[in-house]
């Protein structure tokens, strides 16, 4: 994707040295476009637990290079697995994360120490490549969806806007390239179709406001940012036709976790027989677990992300100011969980299909037969 017309992914490997890592600071975002630079593996857990790395997909990628960077200083089977494991503690929500640690390891445990640095970097660099395809073609089996939606507003007359609504940020800085529930909106936009997008804040973090507003404006996106409490009254208004978001991790059966809120638009949607879609590449499925609602384990972040806030004051200067009583005690869960019922259908690299064991397997057939541990 472009940023003032120039192409970007979220992470590349420094063309110079040939080693070192770098991603967009999202903690600077949107009020400064920073780049950070890893160069050893105590960087990248550090970033990925501050969510100046984050987004599902994008963290699996970057653990990787994490990976990458610690065998430069110690390429032996014991140090190796130890780097893995504490790369794959940093987060427990997102699977992508022990999806990428796992792939690493897999490659890499058959691969003499000398030999182990160079070919984690081959295969870091194709879980990006991959990453990327995914994406796009995630991007084209939503964008029928849109299509569908601005086809049969244009046959009724009248306005043929189509308006989105999305939680949270799943574009490409959440991604390698072209995002997950973004995708198919950027292709959207860049066919001609009138797309507007109604943006949650996304509270504690403001990912939405942030971030999603951020990538939409430097794409040239219409949207619209609202108060994560909006989006119920806005469907109840016919002002939504679709909303799409991503996922840090879908159950063999189809239950959604996604960032804290979620499953409110889901029931809001589902009240209002608005469709609610969920983008994710099968990397994001966790084939070990079936019920979400009792199997996923949900992150608890500290209490300072709801006590405090950062925005940029009058004079341009960021600052972080304090929202609640000294008192006062806040709880931070980052995810919930939607269940199946509540989602009319899942969009991954390979199609469309319904959220259900069914529905997934019929996609996945090579994951169909028994849950594996």
């Amino acid at each position: 994707m472009k940023i003032n017309g120039v192409a970007y992914r979220s992470v590349w490997v420094d063309p110079d040295d040939g080693f070192s890592v770098h991603v967009f600071d999202q903690t600077k975002l949107p009020w400064a476009l920073d780049v950070l630079r890893f160069t050893e593996i105590d960087q990248v857990a550090a970033a990925i637990v501050s969510m100046q790395v984050r987004g599902a997909p994008l963290i699996g990628a970057v653990a990787a290079y994490g990976l990458a960077l610690a065998l430069r200083v110690d390429s032996s089977s014991d140090a190796m697995e130890r780097d893995a494991a504490r790369l794959a503690s940093t987060r427990p929500t997102a699977i992508n994360l022990r999806w990428a640690i796992e792939r690493m390891l897999t490659r890499l445990r058959n691969t003499l120490p000398v030999d182990r640095v160079r070919i984690a970097y081959e295969e870091a660099g194709l879980i990006c490549d991959e990453d990327a395809a995914q994406n796009e073609a995630i991007g084209r089996h939503g964008l029928q969806l849109i299509e569908q939606i601005a086809t049969t507003k244009r046959a009724a007359g009248g306005d043929h806007t189509v308006n989105l609504l999305t939680h949270c940020n799943a574009g490409w800085i959440a991604t390698v390239d072209w995002g997950t529930a973004l995708a198919p909106i950027y292709m959207a936009h860049d066919a001609g179709i009138d797309v507007h997008v109604w943006v949650d804040e996304t509270r504690p973090r403001n990912q939405g406001a942030a971030l999603t507003a951020w990538e939409l404006g430097s794409h040239g996106v219409g949207h619209t940012v609202i108060s994560d409490n909006a989006g119920g009254h806005l469907m109840q208004r016919g002002d939504v036709d679709m909303v799409i978001v991503g996922t840090d991790r879908v159950t063999r059966q189809g239950d959604v976790a996604n960032k804290i809120g979620t499953y409110l638009k889901a029931l809001a949607a589902h009240d209002n027989s608005i469709p609610f879609w969920v983008a994710l590449p099968s990397t994001t499925i966790d084939w070990t677990v079936t019920d979400g609602l009792s199997e996923i384990p949900i992150e608890q972040r500290g209490q300072d992300e709801v006590t405090h806030i950062t925005g940029r004051a009058d004079d341009g200067t960021v600052t972080r100011v304090q929202l609640t009583p000294d008192a006062s005690d806040a709880a931070n869960p980052a995810f919930d969980v939607t269940p199946a019922r509540l989602v009319s259908g899942l969009i991954t690299e390979r199609g469309r299909c319904d959220a259900s064991t069914e529905g997934l397997a019929s996609l996945f057939p090579e994951h169909a037969g028994p849950r594996r541990s």
